[in-house]
């Protein structure tokens, strides 16, 4: 057989792969459209397979798209699809508190928001590490220098955020304030310079086509994989919550843990795969990206989709939040902070990993208030020991952000090396 032969047959392989895994998430959409309820633990696989899927599309058009717009955009827009899921629960479940009194009292809106986010950092950014060392017997995982933009905005929002607490109402003032800082960070991060990357699997058949033709593929995948995600989001989020009444836990720690592991599977499953094929670096700049869109976006609309639903607009009105909330919103803004201090130096070892896991994990089922306030102060201690030990090499992060930033206003000149950390095990 001849290599043009050889290499057409590998070409429609890849593409047998791709319509299979597409066919694999048309059912969540086909159920959804006919509103179809499947039995508690068919709904869980149905859909949660559906959700897989999709991530699988998801990543390899988001390697795909990097050959028309900069990294740090495509970053941003598979951040934006993967974590579409928390948006659709988190969002129906504060409408659903603005059109009723006592839906507002469970604090379901909040329960899910903060348990998707720890998630995405307890869960999300270890497993990465972990795939890292195993696929590469490296201790320690640099990321990018660009990725210092990403962590400077998180910084301001997380800043901004553990002081909500102090309050008993997520306004819509905070909702000005996230949102801008949102749309000022996707300002930026649209003007990244990208790495070169060589596609591979069906990212690299959907690459083959021309121009034309690959921008529409491009976007027929990202709209599929966004409905495929959306419809099933809701009904996997669902059948968790029944399989897991039956097991009697109470409704705040279902939506809290439960549903998250629907609406954050698929950002956390394009991670592992992108990290599983020697992209690990790519992966933690995605995973990154998608906090920084859920602490800023995300926790941002909230009080706007409450604030419709019960037809009350006042700037300092909105979402009212209970102790349990604020000390859920307060531990998991410490958490925020603790992971930063982790990637001060654009770094993060294999030690971290598993002290971010263990953190996380071992207050996973705990809800006594002194666990949760303990854990907070636990967090906080942490990040001032870390930053007190490692300041000198967090410096050259702080200023690789600043000169980024100026680059990308065009009033300077691409930064230096200075700023960037070299990886290496410690």
């Amino acid at each position: 057989m001849s290599l043009t032969a050889s290499g057409n047959d590998d070409l429609r392989s890849l593409w047998a792969t791709l319509a299979l895994t597409a066919a694999a998430a048309a059912p969540g959409i086909a159920l959804r459209i006919a509103d179809v309820h499947l039995p508690a633990e068919l709904g869980a696989a149905v859909f949660g397979t559906a959700i897989l899927a999709a991530a699988f599309i998801l990543s390899w058009t988001a390697e795909t798209a990097e050959m028309d717009i900069s990294q740090g955009l495509a970053l941003a827009v598979i951040a934006f699809i993967a974590v579409l899921p928390e948006y659709a629960v988190d969002l129906v479940l504060a409408w659903k508190a603005g059109a009723d009194p006592a839906e507002a009292e469970r604090g379901l809106a909040i329960a899910n928001m903060t348990g998707g986010n720890r998630l995405l950092i307890g869960v999300g950014w270890s497993v990465v590490m972990l795939l890292f060392w195993v696929r590469t017997g490296r201790r320690e995982l640099a990321v990018d220098r660009h990725r210092a933009i990403e962590l400077a905005f998180l910084l301001v929002a997380t800043g901004y955020v553990i002081f909500v607490p102090l309050r008993d109402v997520l306004t819509l003032a905070d909702s000005i304030v996230l949102v801008s800082l949102f749309l000022i960070y996707l300002f930026y991060t649209s003007k990244a310079e990208g790495e070169e990357v060589e596609l591979v699997g069906p990212a690299r058949a959907i690459g083959s086509l021309t121009t034309v033709r690959r921008r529409i593929g491009i976007a027929v995948l990202f709209a599929y994989s966004a409905a495929a995600i959306l419809s099933s989001a809701e009904p996997f989020a669902d059948s968790l919550v029944h399989m897991g009444e039956k097991l009697g836990v109470s409704e705040f720690l279902l939506i809290q843990w439960l549903a998250p592991l629907a609406s954050e599977s698929p950002e956390i499953l394009v991670a592992a795969v992108l990290a599983w094929r020697g992209r690990a670096a790519v992966a933690m700049g995605a995973l990154i990206s998608s906090k920084v869109n859920q602490w800023t976006l995300l926790v941002g609309t909230l009080p706007i989709a409450f604030s419709v639903a019960a037809g009350e607009f006042h700037l300092f009105g909105g979402l009212p939040l209970d102790s349990r909330q604020r000390e859920e919103v307060l531990l998991t803004a410490a958490q925020s902070l603790f992971a930063i201090a982790v990637f001060a130096n654009l770094r993060m070892s294999r030690r971290e990993a598993v002290l971010l896991f263990v953190l996380f994990g071992t207050q996973l089922f705990l809800s006594d208030q002194r666990v949760r306030m303990g854990y907070s102060a636990a967090y906080l201690v942490l990040t001032a020991a870390m930053l007190l030990a490692r300041w000198r090499e967090a410096v050259p992060t702080v200023r690789t952000a600043w000169d980024l930033l100026r680059l990308r206003e065009g009033t300077d000149e691409e930064p230096t090396a200075s700023g960037a950390h070299a990886a290496g095990p410690r």
